[in-house]
């Protein structure tokens, strides 16, 4: 049975932790109301990362993923500054950009990225208001195929976008919008405290009731009513 069709998770949410390696692992499934796709469960965004490099294979099928999102008219405004650990110099780079709060555990990822999007059409150079939207679209696929991996995404709005486009020579007409750790997920008591009070709380989230609509605005959807 493809687990889109599985009962839904239970309504609190069950940090669960694993043994890799002797590393104490924690994974977070979402407490979701209704059934949702295994991949979707997993996914989250933790702040501790286990000291294991990401294999160049495995990084190139979570790039193509972002590759086929969707985008208007097929701009595929994207794109993506990467830096592993083992190249020191665009790591630190991507590092310097970052706000110190997330730079401080973000150190600790084997892969950082900065996500990028071209806010003209290549085309006829107009403004392409679904340029942000389309990156994230990307990134979310992205974020995705990184589950299906074993890996996780944690993607970030704390970082300096005019130091980036200094730091990496971003041309006029692109803007960093987000910052991207990604690798295996870590143990938690690697973090200071009040980081891994962070990570091992209980995920939440809006009921679709409160944002899916029909008729009129704050008027809710008379499916997602539970």
């Amino acid at each position: 049975m493809d687990r889109a069709d599985a009962p839904s998770t239970p309504s609190k949410s069950s940090n669960t932790r694993l043994q890799t390696e002797g590393i104490e692992l924690m994974q977070k499934p979402a407490p979701s109301d209704f059934p949702v796709h295994e991949l979707i469960r997993e996914r989250w965004s933790p702040r501790a990362f286990a000291d294991k490099p990401v294999p160049q294979n495995v990084l190139r099928s979570i790039f193509e993923a972002a590759r086929w999102a969707p985008s208007s008219y097929n701009e595929q405004p994207w794109a993506y500054l990467v830096a592993t650990r083992d190249e020191q110099d665009s790591f630190q780079k991507i590092l310097s950009v970052l706000v110190e709060f997330n730079a401080d555990w973000a150190k600790g990822a084997p892969v950082l990225a900065l996500a990028v999007a071209e806010l003209a059409f290549a085309h006829n150079h107009a403004p392409n208001r679904n340029a942000y939207y389309d990156t994230g679209a990307a990134s979310a696929l992205l974020s995705v195929e990184a589950t299906a991996h074993g890996l996780s995404v944690h993607q970030m709005a704390g970082f300096d976008p005019e130091k980036a486009r200094q730091v990496f020579g971003i041309p006029a007409g692109w803007e960093a919008i987000a910052a991207v750790a990604i690798g295996y997920p870590g143990d938690p008591a690697s973090l200071p405290q009040h980081l891994k009070d962070r990570e091992t709380a209980p995920r939440t989230r809006k009921a679709i009731s409160e944002f899916v609509m029909s008729g009129h605005w704050g008027h809710t959807a008379p499916f997602a009513r539970k």
